[in-house]
């Protein structure tokens, strides 16, 4: 008996844990499409207040701001004093890079 209960806890335990969302699942990578972030360009390019929708994207690509700030085309967009202003006013901390 004492064999089939350890064999019946073990067959739980491979279970439950086959079914637990691993680090890997929960850190889901994100997409970086700068065309995602078009809702952005006036608050950019003026320092007008960004719309909703380009806090939600730029919170989404958070993790893509760096990439941006390297790429020739993109960097003048992130690195310009409009979008510290951006960023600061969608709570979004200027990226360390």
């Amino acid at each position: 008996m004492k064999f089939t209960g350890v064999v019946y806890i073990t067959f739980v335990i491979v279970f439950v844990s086959a079914l637990a969302p691993t680090k890997a699942v929960l850190e889901e990578k994100v997409a970086c499409i700068p065309t995602e972030l078009i809702s952005c360009i006036p608050a950019l390019q003026t320092g007008s207040q960004p719309p909703a929708e380009c806090c939600g994207k730029l919170k989404e690509q958070e993790s893509c701001l760096c990439g941006y700030i390297r790429d020739p085309m993109f960097s003048q967009y992130v690195t310009s004093e409009n979008a510290h202003k951006t960023l600061a006013t969608c709570g979004i901390p200027y990226p360390t890079c």
